[in-house]
């Protein structure tokens, strides 16, 4: 084991982010130091509020892709989430999406390369594609469209990950990679164009419920504090992945929907649209490396996870409880 020590320098991009934010209190938690980064393209510098008057944080609103600063090469460790991670927002910007995930990991390898730093890069279940594979191991090489909707997403990641192991094997950069299934808890945005964060938003506010397709595409989802547990035992560890971080809980979108529609209360509709191009039809982790290499395995259930979901939604949009039978 590779244990980040107390009061070391932790370097988190993308820290405003819905994983970023919850990443920098855990690390504070830990007794790091942490110095954060993000471009405020889709983060939200208000996650990071109760963090501003820490002694023990910095924020600089920042591209990645950018020359490193000297502040930025005393970090001993390097978590990169820096990129959109919501069809919604990579959609709307394809070239800073693949700029985000291809120029800024060698900007950060390059960094590490110089400062010794480990560097956890955050890859994705979306380099898996639309996948002939079920469930998707991290051996199998994906089924993507490098010229569809999704590509600025998939294959920036995808080329992301092909720099992490040539800077390994030709530099001897200590990288590794993790590849995030669908992740959901507090901090997830309206608008966002997540499923999760979409059906509940739409649950509370009493309006329709947008399914695509005939509802029977599969995902797993993975609370927040779960995906956290597994960053931070990849970080701790010697291994290099890519190592899924997921939950290998399938759920159809028609069952998700039923779910949140009866921990919410809502008489809300589910209506039916298109199904929008390259959309995955299964995706589900297998996750025996995690468990073998990292000792690790997710223990939030989906409804208990959903609860303190909605429970944060209705905060922040102001809606009251309602008792469900």
């Amino acid at each position: 084991m590779n244990d980040i020590r107390n009061g070391d320098t932790v370097l988190v991009t993308g820290a405003a982010g819905f994983i970023g934010s919850h990443l920098c209190e855990a690390l504070l938690a830990r007794g790091q130091r942490v110095m954060a980064l993000d471009n405020l393209s889709t983060g939200d510098v208000d996650h990071l509020d109760r963090l501003l008057g820490h002694k023990g944080f910095t924020f600089q609103r920042r591209d990645v892709g950018l020359e490193p600063t000297p502040a930025m090469r005393e970090a001993g460790r390097i978590f990169n989430l820096a990129c959109p991670a919501s069809p919604a927002h990579y959609q709307l910007a394809p070239v800073d999406t693949v700029l985000s995930s291809v120029l800024g990991a060698w900007r950060l390898l390059e960094l590490a390369q110089d400062s010794g730093a480990r560097l956890l890069h955050t890859s994705t279940s979306e380099v898996y594609g639309d996948p002939l594979e079920h469930p998707q191991r991290e051996e199998y090489w994906g089924h993507v469209n490098p010229n569809g909707a999704r590509s600025c997403y998939d294959e920036g990641k995808r080329c992301a990950e092909a720099m992490l192991m040539a800077y390994r094997q030709q530099r001897g950069v200590d990288a590794c990679m993790a590849r995030i299934f669908n992740t959901y808890g507090p901090r997830l945005r309206p608008g966002d164009g997540r499923v999760v964060s979409n059906f509940v938003v739409q649950a509370l506010q009493g309006a329709d419920l947008t399914v695509y397709g005939d509802g029977q595409q599969t995902r797993s989802f993975c609370y927040v504090s779960d995906t956290l547990r597994a960053l931070l035992a990849l970080m701790d560890s010697g291994e290099v992945g890519p190592i899924n971080v997921g939950n290998p809980g399938e759920h159809t979108m028609l069952e998700l929907a039923e779910l949140v529609l009866k921990l919410t209360g809502s008489r809300s509709r589910l209506v039916f649209m298109p199904l929008p191009q390259d959309d995955p039809r299964r995706r589900c982790p297998d996750i025996s490396r995690a468990r073998a290499l990292l000792g690790w395995q997710p223990e939030v259930g989906l409804e208990e996870g959903l609860q303190r979901t909605i429970h944060h939604f209705r905060g922040l949009l102001g809606v009251r409880s309602v008792t469900v039978a």
